[in-house]
């Protein structure tokens, strides 16, 4: 008989998993059976902003599989619009309802690979039936915010809450439907992911779109009118919105997990191995946005949701279920976004990471060009670096700026996966010609400061 493998959940980490498996075990010795609550399987949630702004005009185009390819051509049991309710390790078995007709099904497994993802946070205030308000989290998510932007009486006042990657992200896009926004952030700053003198630079080309930023302000509650949102209530008194977006953060979707009595780390999310088995639960594997992981430079856990991690973590799991051996050697925090033309890069820890994790660090900002000075459209770019003392390891990076500016984050992590130092980094053979860099590539220009910074710290 043949080995029944259960996923729960169907995106990035879960049918990643899923793949590999099938690809090395044929269906006579592995029968795949996959849960997903949504109507989309393998798709990407990080496109939903451009789609919403209509840079991508298709929803289609963010699918990377769809449930029919899983069943034709991998052989997989996708089942969409199934909730899974309960998971017994000890009986070995999922139950989950069916929410097109309300009816339970049970299923039994040998191995089961639980890639539940993500669930926004959502505190008390922000619980409300009141129609025009949405989170961005699932393609179905982003259908719902579409049709109420395109059926509704047309909207002109936005309040997106929350100034992290999706919170701004959004805010560009209604800008770019025509609606005027105001962005709410109860931290100090706007993509808290990059150190405030950063930030600055974000906020700086937010306001330069129209958008009103919000920062150190608190909200209270959202008000209704007619059944539909009307008010957004701050600290400071009421903002008219006729459409809220929610963009407050995720944390890991643990509570099946947590009720069925799988280990959770200090993160809130499940513990794995490097091979992502969930320790002390034998045949239990578990990958994406409700693991939580490894950091290489501070060596702390961490829970870091993004779909490179996800889709990394369910092949590494798929191929171990398979039979072969693989290992996810954890993360180092690499991201980029863009606002506008302003394109944001960042890896390794922030100045108050370096902080808490206990190092004597020195910190830089140089000041360069995306391109030769005399070439056409050579515009600003901002790089900084957070080096460990005295060693030279470097610890962080972060860049602000124009064109070519966010993927130059990639040479930075490159040389932190492999502990270089900034001394180090001084020598790289980085490639120059007058379209794509100065003769002297900012990267280059902010190691050089750092070892600078360095030698004068030492003396």
């Amino acid at each position: 008989m043949a080995e029944r493998l259960i996923v729960v959940g169907g995106d990035a980490a879960g049918m990643a998993a899923a793949s590999q498996a099938r690809r090395r075990r044929d269906r006579d010795d592995l029968e795949i059976v996959a849960f997903e609550r949504g109507n989309f399987t393998s798709y990407s949630a990080c496109g939903i902003p451009y789609w919403v702004s209509g840079v991508v005009p298709d929803r289609e185009q963010l699918i990377a599989r769809d449930p029919a390819t899983f069943r034709e051509s991998f052989d997989i049991d996708i089942r969409i619009r199934h909730e899974v309710t309960g998971i017994d390790v000890e009986r070995r078995e999922v139950v989950a309802r069916d929410l097109a007709d309300g009816r339970e099904v049970r299923e039994g497994f040998d191995t089961l690979v639980y890639a539940t993802g993500a669930v926004p946070v959502q505190p008390p205030w922000a619980r409300t039936d009141a129609a025009g308000v949405f989170g961005v989290q699932t393609l179905d998510d982003g259908a719902a915010l579409l049709d109420w932007l395109e059926r509704e009486p047309r909207p002109r006042r936005a309040v997106v809450i929350g100034g992290g990657y999706i919170g701004v992200e959004m805010a560009e896009a209604l800008i770019q439907r025509g609606l005027t926004v105001d962005l709410v952030e109860q931290s100090d700053q706007p993509m808290s992911t990059v150190d405030g003198d950063m930030g600055e630079l974000v906020a700086d080309a937010l306001k330069g779109i129209g958008i009103q930023i919000r920062t150190g302000l608190s909200v209270t509650g959202l008000e209704e009118r007619d059944g539909r949102i009307a008010t957004v209530v701050t600290a400071e008194g009421p903002m008219p919105a006729d459409v809220v977006i929610l963009g407050l953060g995720v944390r890991p979707n643990t509570a099946l997990a947590e009720a069925a009595g799988l280990p959770l780390g200090p993160t809130g999310g499940l513990r794995t191995d490097r091979r992502m088995r969930v320790p002390g639960v034998p045949g239990v594997w578990a990958a994406g946005d409700c693991v939580e992981t490894l950091h290489r430079i501070s060596g702390m856990p961490v829970h870091v949701p993004l779909g490179t991690h996800a889709n990394k973590q369910g092949r590494v799991a798929g191929i171990n279920i398979g039979g072969g051996y693989a290992t996810f050697p954890g993360v180092i925090g690499t991201a980029v976004t863009k606002v506008c033309d302003l394109e944001v890069g960042r890896t390794g820890l922030r100045e108050r990471d370096a902080r808490a994790a206990g190092f004597d660090f020195v910190s830089v900002v140089a000041e360069s060009t995306n391109r030769a000075g005399y070439y056409p459209g050579a515009r600003r770019m901002t790089v900084k670096l957070i080096a460990e003392r005295p060693s030279g390891r470097l610890l962080g990076a972060q860049i602000v700026g124009w064109s070519e500016a966010a993927k130059r984050i990639d040479t930075l992590a490159v040389a932190l996966w492999n502990s270089m130092t900034v001394d180090d980094m001084t020598a790289l053979d980085l490639g120059y010609a007058p379209p794509y860099a100065p003769v002297w590539d900012p990267v280059l220009i902010a190691a050089r400061k750092a070892v600078d910074a360095l030698a004068g710290a030492g003396r």
